[in-house]
């Protein structure tokens, strides 16, 4: 039996409950500052539709890269305005511009960096000649603007377009585009399947959801004090010198990515030291027989496929909740910084410690908290109905994004739906790792 909350619990409760609204909001806030990667993420996509174009199946090419990936490209850089374009991209554009004037003014305030100085040399003469052409072999590292300003200068296709290249992003963006529409029609298969089971009454009863024996105010401590107040406030405080001095000296990204690891992994301290404080006081209460986090690990097949089960399920329901979202309101910006970051990195060890952050410990430690001790006490004290609502709630809050705010709203029910319905947390952790996983891969895809 849980014994009534001393005065100064509930005093520290209500004073870290005022500080999370404060930090909480103050965050949703600056996140609509923060640039969104979709348009990186579409300009990088029309890109390698361009270079995928010319080895692109005829029968799926208007699928896959458009009908016209030159003129899609030319658009998707002519609507962002010229100061915000990059450099490189300045000329990209100026390649694919028709309109010699229009060429001649992008061309105007190019940085004096060496490669991009030889493109723009070569984009001013305009002369088709065999050493304009091996000066511009050069800036290969880049295939796209060298093929654009091989094309604008007059080369041909043996010499503007390498086959290995095209070929390479040709897989990548098919795999990029067909696995997910695969992924889509299965998910809603099971969604319909489902459906139908629960309208027919057919579908089995849920397992016993066993909470921890802890109150509201624990709850609030444990995310509130803990996760939000001296994981996200006070503790980067101390860690972020900490890992800039040990960072010090490495290749850029690799120091972002071990600040990144070093940032989330403290982050993850206090609420745990807690959540250990809090289970120590269970010591005199019999332990359930799956123990009070209901981990469930074997049979791991059965959790591996709970856990698929669940991504193709719930990726549809949030495909379309950040479709409608953006369709309403526009994109809001506010991704997480992590996304840009792994599409930008071309580094072996920066993403590798990416993926140990997002596919391993990121998802441990949030189903942990909000699906393993949060949803449970919720359940008890609101019932399934709620616990389920308020638990993605707080689980979307928690990722400080307006823009991301429904679509992880959404994941957060599935990945609740799971827990009730698997009667275990280790699928959960596994659904969340594939979710991480996925769009892991997805980004690296696009990356190129």
């Amino acid at each position: 039996m849980r014994q009534a909350n001393p005065a100064w619990k509930v005093l520290l409760a209500g004073l870290s409950l005022l500080l999370m609204v404060l930090v909480w909001a103050q965050g949703l806030m600056a996140s609509f500052s923060r640039p969104s990667v979709t348009p990186t993420l579409s300009l990088h996509q029309q890109e390698m539709a361009l270079l995928a174009d010319p080895v692109m199946p005829l029968d799926i090419k208007p699928l896959i890269v458009g009908l016209d990936p030159e003129s899609n490209l030319r658009k998707a850089l002519r609507e962002s305005p010229l100061d915000q374009i990059t450099d490189r991209n300045k000329l990209v554009l100026a390649a694919l511009e028709p309109k010699a004037s229009d060429r001649d003014l992008l061309l105007e305030n190019v940085p004096e960096e060496e490669l991009l100085l030889i493109v723009r040399r070569a984009l001013l003469n305009k002369g088709n000649n065999k050493q304009t052409i091996s000066e511009l072999k050069s800036v290969k590292d880049d295939p796209l603007l060298y093929q654009v300003s091989c094309f604008a200068i007059g080369g041909n296709e043996n010499e503007c377009i390498d086959d290995s290249v095209s070929k390479n992003m040709a897989y990548r963006l098919i795999i990029s585009q067909i696995f997910p529409v695969f992924a889509v029609i299965l998910g809603v298969g099971l969604l319909l399947s489902q459906i139908w089971l629960f309208l027919r009454s057919k579908t089995t009863s849920w397992p016993i959801l066993i909470p921890l024996p802890l109150s509201l105010i624990d709850m609030i401590l444990l995310i509130a004090g803990g996760f939000v107040f001296l994981g996200e406030v006070l503790l980067p405080t101390i860690v972020v010198p900490i890992s800039s001095v040990l960072t010090n000296g490495l290749v850029s990204p690799v120091s972002d990515a071990l600040k990144v690891f070093f940032g989330y992994t403290s982050m993850t301290v206090p609420p745990l030291v807690i959540l250990n404080q809090q289970m120590k006081s269970l010591k005199s209460l019999e332990t359930p027989l799956k123990g009070w986090l209901q981990w469930g690990l074997f049979p791991v097949g059965s959790a591996f496929l709970k856990a698929f089960r669940g991504w193709l399920m719930v990726m549809p329901l949030v495909l379309i909740t950040g479709w409608l979202m953006n369709s309403l309101i526009g994109d809001q910006g506010g991704s997480n910084p992590l996304l840009e970051l792994v599409l930008g990195s071309k580094n072996s060890m920066a993403l590798f410690l990416l993926i140990i952050t997002t596919v391993v410990v990121a998802p441990l430690f949030e189903e942990v908290v909000f699906r393993g001790v949060l949803l449970p006490v919720l359940a008890r004290e609101f019932g399934l109905t709620w616990g389920v609502v308020i638990s993605a709630l707080v689980f979307a809050l928690a990722h400080l994004s307006v823009g991301e705010l429904p679509p992880l709203m959404v994941l957060g029910l599935g990945l609740a739906l799971l827990r009730l319905s698997s009667g275990r947390l280790f699928p959960c952790v596994l659904m969340h790792s594939l979710w991480n996983g996925v769009t892991f891969v997805n980004l690296l895809l696009l990356g190129g």
